[in-house]
């Protein structure tokens, strides 16, 4: 650790050619002055090319697009890159070492992007964030994962409409796309305000390591390397199999209760079929729930003590 050399900024023209070189971004201090530090795997090729930034951990319990990241820098050859990748193994270093999903002050970080020059705590590490890092991508894959107590299938959300951000959408081959334009306060929203082509891939489930989904990120993100001419990766096609959305949503329960969620993700459901149901703590059945429309199962929740207005699954609408 003490070999790793720590910088306040990425600096690309100082990042030596040919190599992979590891950094500690200083973002900011705690409260005792010691220095909160992000760690950057930065693989620079020879040749000039497209900056590529790998974000993970933007929410401190989703692990999954750790080994991704560590894995793609183990696979990649610097010497023969054209270009530069920048791997972000854990943006919210702070809630990675609590296990927790929000920032110290209680604030999801991917809801106040690009925060504030002299914000609160949360805004000002969102900033400094976006200042000293973001801003020199050309392209952003941020990788993330599903919230305590649900699963997910391993999806894109992409504006569709785009047509570079589509293309590296289908490259993925994940098991569903779908087309979410970037909203305001996301990673991917002020990326897109920047004008840096970005998706985000929802890889899997909470603090876990999945093997299976794990190797798929991975080659989604050979397969935008190589359509970028960063490396000599065949490009895979996207699959048969991938489910394209026109738009999704959550469906939320009206009662409290023991809840028991029926489909798996990926399933495809329709429209009247029965989801879920919700049983008292006596175990009577107080209310099921149906499907509204015909939809694919995108994620749903796996915890079975849910409050009124909870979670019961994500649905997506497949394109006609």
């Amino acid at each position: 650790m003490s070999k790793v050399k720590v910088i306040d900024e990425l600096k690309l023209q100082d990042i030596p050619a040919g190599m992979i070189t590891k950094y500690w971004l200083t973002l900011v201090e705690d409260g005792m002055g010691i220095p909160v530090k992000l760690p950057l795997l930065v693989a620079k090729g020879i040749e000039e090319g497209p900056v590529v930034g790998l974000t993970a951990a933007i929410h401190g319990n989703e692990l999954n697009g750790i080994p991704v990241i560590q894995r793609l820098f183990h696979e990649i050859d610097p010497t023969k890159l054209k270009g530069t990748i920048v791997g972000v193994p854990i943006v919210n270093v702070p809630s990675y070492l609590r296990k927790k999903r929000r920032f110290l002050d209680g604030v999801d970080l991917n809801h106040i992007m690009p925060g504030k020059k002299d914000g609160t705590v949360s805004q000002v590490y969102a900033w400094r964030l976006i200042n000293k890092l973001v801003k020199h991508f050309d392209y952003l894959l941020d990788l993330h994962t599903a919230s305590n107590g649900r699963i997910n299938s391993y999806y894109i959300r992409a504006d569709m409409n785009d047509p570079v951000v589509k293309k590296m959408a289908l490259l993925q081959n994940a098991q569903i796309i779908v087309h979410n334009p970037p909203s305001d306060g996301t990673l991917r929203g002020t990326a897109d305000e920047l004008k840096i082509p970005a998706i985000t891939l929802e890889v899997g489930n909470p603090n876990l390591f999945q093997k299976g989904m794990i190797r798929d990120g991975l080659t989604g993100i050979h397969n935008l390397l190589g359509f970028l001419k960063m490396t000599d990766s065949i490009v895979e096609e996207i699959s048969d199999e991938t489910i394209l959305c026109d738009r999704s949503y959550w469906i939320y329960s009206d009662v409290g209760g023991l809840l028991t969620v029926y489909p798996q993700v990926t399933q495809v459901v329709k429209e009247g079929e029965t989801i879920a149901t919700v049983r008292n703590i006596f175990g009577d059945t107080i209310k099921e729930y149906k499907a509204p429309q015909e939809g694919v199962v995108i994620g749903k929740s796996v915890s079975p003590v849910n409050q009124t207005g909870g979670r019961i699954l994500h649905l997506g609408v497949r394109k006609l």
